[in-house]
């Protein structure tokens, strides 16, 4: 080997330990100061000051991640530019942008979803309401060979496409009143390959599927509504008060508006043996059975708590049940 490419070779790999040195260096003291000063919600489990951390390294970097993909992401080295601006984005992170918000991801029931504050970021939690949905969907599919879905006060559309990834086939139709929140529901549709067979449409509640194909003819009907009584919306932590959109946790006086109004109309698309299932906020769960129970529309009603023992999602079939448990 001629002695310049030889030396030219060492000083590379000097170069390369140095910059490997740098990189580990800062990754300590940001995640120092991610420790130190960052805060979290309990609703976001997901989110640490590693994984907070790591998904904005791989954000200056150019690779936007949610805070779970980022989890099991090796960091990449980073030019100076770059350096800037996960400095820049830790920055705004600290001062309380959401995560969600700075990457534009989110992780949700194994989908990585498309975030932003045009709708509520989804939640953890959340996947409850989808694993109970999604028993009476594959029943219902079990029964019929297909299954007819709708799920309102969608949002990102996080619900309606697990729901659809995990039954492929059901078919399944989602609403939102807010017209940001259904542009973004169809992104992430378009962008996990279901378009096709998840429709987003824009309206109030159940009004958007006035229509013969959907009176009487549904198999299960969900919703994740906005639950925080109007009193409580501004004493509400500010990364939430001040950057997701009011409309998407706003429920009134009570925090129950939209789940009255739901069990109301929902029987009128609901097929015989249909199955209602809605997620409700801490406190509100029992309230919610005995309201449905007391709905002649209404023969089967059931409540799973949360892993806190705490009711978090209702669900009732209307009668008469036929053909579907």
């Amino acid at each position: 080997m001629p002695r310049a490419t030889g030396e030219a070779m060492v000083a590379s790999a000097v170069a390369g330990a140095r910059e490997d040195l740098a990189a580990a260096d800062l990754y300590r003291r940001l995640l120092a100061r991610c420790r130190a000063t960052l805060t979290t919600l309990p609703d976001k489990p997901e989110e640490t000051p590693e994984t907070t951390l790591r998904a904005l390294w791989h954000l200056a970097a150019g690779v936007p991640l949610s805070a779970h993909a980022a989890a099991s992401a090796t960091p990449m080295p980073l030019d100076s530019g770059q350096v800037a601006r996960l400095e820049r984005l830790l920055e705004a992170r600290l001062r309380g942008t959401p995560l969600a918000h700075l990457t534009g991801r989110q992780r949700f029931f194994g989908l990585e979803l498309l975030a932003g504050p045009e709708a509520l970021i989804p939640r953890a939690e959340t996947e409850l309401l989808v694993a109970v949905a999604l028993e009476r969907v594959r029943a219902a599919v079990a029964a019929r060979g297909t299954a007819l879905v709708v799920d309102v006060c969608t949002g990102s559309g996080n619900v309606a496409l697990a729901l659809a990834a995990n039954a492929p086939r059901a078919t399944v139709y989602a609403a939102d009143l807010s017209s940001a929140a259904v542009d973004l529901a169809r992104r992430n549709a378009v962008r996990l390959g279901l378009h096709e067979r998840v429709e987003v449409r824009v309206g109030d509640l159940l009004t958007p599927f006035e229509e013969p194909g959907f009176l009487g003819q549904v198999d299960v009907l969900t919703c994740n509504p906005p639950y925080i009584s109007e009193a409580r919306v501004d004493r509400m932590p500010p990364e939430i008060s001040r950057h997701e959109p009011r409309m998407a946790f706003d429920g009134g006086p009570f925090g129950v508006s939209i789940l009255q109004r739901l069990t109301r109309c929902a029987r009128r698309f609901l097929r015989p043996g249909g199955w209602l299932v809605f997620e409700t906020g801490a406190g509100q769960g029992g309230a919610m059975v005995r309201r449905l129970a007391a709905n002649p529309d209404f023969a089967d009603v059931r409540s799973v708590a949360g892993p806190d023992g705490t009711v978090r999602v209702v669900l009732g079939q209307t009668t008469p049940a036929i053909g579907i448990a």
